[in-house]
């Protein structure tokens, strides 16, 4: 969903037919000021999305940021100034918030994962484990963190996996109507093929035309070493399932090109932000 229209529907769903306690506690044509106030430590994300927010709610809100998307924050630190209509401050207050701080929580989660793979040629991907509606959002927030973003959904690559391998007969088979798809659709897509042990990624080596990464599943680290070594520099691979914290950087000095977390982007936890009256903070 491109960010306006996702914006429009959020004030919907949020606004409805109007904020009824603002207009009763606040006159019209109040001005006023707030400030974002940072009440963890992370890296911080959303802040340009925090922009288009506001103006969407009035073009006349000043935003004065502090801070940019990607910086280390703490405690007390205040990334954003906005000053405006008291009104549309407060209509906005909590879709900034909300899409803030769950974009700071992924960008942490993507930046500490990170920290994790350090020295090694290993790249963090996301995956389509995403909020419907909310993956842009997601997605761009794993980026700032320092993730590679993998495809944004099915149209923008073809992945290969157990079922459509299942289905379609075999990974031969597969792979022949994906590059035959292509040819018929006029289509450049990059083909990453799914395997689940050793001889599928055999099988892939063997019929590898169009291909350009496997995707090695639920391979254990000894098992994605060899994996490794055996494909070599034929096809970019990429380790997925399973992997946290604890294990990533064994996954990573096998030597994998990619490995793709889905809990990135639904296992994280949200950043602590609030937006707060200004009226004494310097």
């Amino acid at each position: 969903m491109e960010l306006d229209a996702f914006i429009t529907e959020a004030i919907r769903e949020d606004i409805g037919d109007g904020d009824h306690t603002t207009s009763a506690c606040i006159p019209e044509d109040a001005k006023g000021r707030m400030y974002m106030l940072i009440k963890e430590p992370g890296v911080i994300a959303g802040m340009d999305v925090a922009r288009h927010v506001f103006h969407r709610f009035d073009a006349n809100i000043i935003v004065h940021p502090e801070l940019k998307d990607g910086a280390h924050v703490v405690y007390g630190d205040i990334p954003m100034r906005v000053e405006g209509p008291v009104h549309a401050l407060l209509k906005a207050e909590r879709l900034v918030l909300n899409i803030a701080q769950r974009m700071s929580g992924i960008a942490t989660k993507t930046a500490e994962m990170n920290e994790l793979i350090q020295g090694t040629e290993a790249r963090l991907l996301d995956t389509r484990k995403t909020t419907p509606n909310f993956r842009w959002f997601e997605k761009e927030a794993v980026r700032i963190g320092g993730g590679v973003n993998h495809r944004m959904g099915l149209y923008d690559a073809m992945m290969i996996k157990d079922n459509h391998i299942d289905f379609a007969g075999g990974i031969a088979a597969a792979i022949q109507r994906c590059n035959s798809y292509q040819k018929e659709h006029d289509l450049d897509l990059d083909v990453i093929v799914e395997a689940r042990d050793m001889s599928e990624v055999s099988e892939i080596l063997e019929n590898q035309e169009g291909v350009r990464r496997v995707l090695l599943d639920n391979f254990s680290p000894d098992q994605t070493k060899e994996a490794v070594d055996f494909i070599g520099d034929r096809l970019e691979t990429e380790s997925s399932g399973g992997i946290s914290e604890v294990n990533v950087r064994d996954y990573a000095l096998c030597g994998v090109n990619f490995i793709s977390i889905g809990a990135l982007t639904h296992r994280f936890r949200s950043m602590d932000i609030s937006l707060k009256a200004d009226f004494d903070v310097g």
